[in-house]
């Protein structure tokens, strides 16, 4: 896939500065099989060994100390080499997504119906000292990354654009983390990434005014959680019963005793920018549910910021419910190697979450050339390897050619064949 991406010249090109003259394993190749071994679901860097022992398929792979000494070399330059592999992933994402054409995330993309950047942070544990380990606020060590995904939509699963690791202790809401984020993950989309046709998706950790008026400042479209103010109750009684709209659930079916309306015109956004809409919802908590102190007359309330002034409200916070997608999307990248950082320092470490990053790339780009028209596209990384991934084969050699034999009994062999004919049949470029 790398190669049908160009992800292989690319990193090539600009990790020249990285190669000792004398050496037999370019680090681009490194860097790609260590991916390559994440997507196919290993863990700790020793777990190379299982590409190493197909040298026919992958060619010569590095050994675990040349690995380490590669790791190491760019660990020292690190955020050269980040910005350098943050380029090759940029071009070789262009590549992709024109060669997808309608099944790329960027198809057909405007105002309403948006590409979607979503951002989260999540809490990776430590097991053993860690340069940057810190304790978590939910009382554990180790590191807080800050991520932003592209979410290919209903069809499709998503991709990390941007991953910034940061020490356990980092706030949740630190105003600084998440424009870099959303600086760098723009700097991967192609095209232009001004105009509401790109949405930034944010939970209440991005509420801030910097936050917000750097979206603003950048034309971007935005979703983002609200925390309301403390005479929310007040300012609630002043909505006629008639007002509020009848909220969805997540099949776009009205969901009974959820409703949504707009507070804007009765707050004070003094020193908002400008634009800034607030939309509430207040809903039945569910049997069983806790009921919580900032709950109203029994109802759950939650808000969220937004400048987009088409479509209805309920669409609107039916589009910034979907955030949730962005869940699965860190769990995806925990199945792909962000669950474990194993190295000691924390530049090391910041040059895995960018092999995490590929890994995940690799697999997701793979899913859009060649699984399109297919639930395979959508299928999780465990599904993936379980039943594409593991078909029994072998390989055998006539007339200067080598020829891939997938066992016949394989339920999957016929839908691994299409990809491959999809792949094969893509411009090397």
């Amino acid at each position: 896939m790398d190669r049908a991406a160009g992800l292989d010249r690319a990193l090539r090109e600009v990790l020249k500065p990285w190669r000792s003259p004398l050496a037999r394993h370019d680090p681009a190749k490194v860097l790609l099989d260590l991916a390559l071994t994440l997507a196919l679901g290993g863990d700790a860097c020793s777990d190379l060994a299982a590409v190493r022992a197909e040298p026919t398929v992958f060619g010569p792979v590095a050994s675990d100390p040349t690995l380490s000494r590669t790791i190491a070399r760019l660990a020292g330059d690190v955020d050269k080499v980040l910005a350098a592999v943050n380029t090759a992933r940029a071009t070789a994402r262009a590549r992709v997504w024109a060669t997808a054409g309608a099944n790329a995330p960027d198809h057909a993309r405007d105002a309403v119906h948006p590409l979607v950047i979503d951002l989260d942070a999540t809490l990776v544990t430590a097991h053993s000292e860690k340069q940057n380990a810190a304790p978590t606020f939910k009382r554990g060590f180790g590191f807080h990354p800050l991520c932003a995904f592209v979410d290919h939509g209903p069809d499709g699963t998503g991709v990390p654009v941007a991953v910034l690791l940061r020490a356990g202790n980092a706030g949740s809401n630190t105003a600084a983390d998440h424009l870099t984020v959303i600086s760098q993950a723009l700097a991967q989309i192609p095209g232009n990434t001004r105009g509401k046709s790109v949405l930034v998706r944010i939970d209440g950790a991005g509420s801030s005014h910097k936050v917000i008026e750097a979206l603003t400042r950048r034309r971007l479209a935005y979703s983002v959680g609200f925390t309301l103010p403390d005479n929310t109750p007040d300012l609630l009684k002043l909505i006629p019963e008639h007002v509020w709209a009848p909220a969805y659930d997540a099949v776009d079916q009205v969901r009974d005793g959820a409703w949504v309306a707009e507070l804007t015109h009765l707050m004070d956004l003094t020193g908002w920018p400008p634009g800034m809409r607030v939309i509430v919802r207040k809903e039945r908590p569910h049997p069983g549910a806790q009921l919580r102190f900032e709950d109203v007359d029994g109802m759950r309330i939650t808000a969220f910021v937004t400048n987009s002034t088409r479509g209805q409200l309920a669409d609107l916070e039916l589009r910034h419910r979907r955030r949730a997608r962005c869940e699965d999307r860190i769990r995806l990248a925990k199945d792909t190697g962000l669950a474990n950082l194993p190295l000691h320092s924390f530049a090391a470490n910041q040059i895995r979450c960018a092999i995490v990053a590929l890994a995940a790339e690799i697999t997701a780009w793979m899913q859009m050339l060649a699984l399109h028209g297919h639930a395979a596209r959508r299928w999780e990384p465990r599904s993936l390897r379980f039943r594409l991934f593991t078909i029994p084969a072998t390989l055998a050699r006539s007339g200067r050619r080598v020829r891939l034999h997938l066992a016949a009994r394989s339920p999957f062999a016929g839908l691994v064949l299409t990809g491959l004919d999809r792949l094969a049949g893509l411009d090397p470029g």
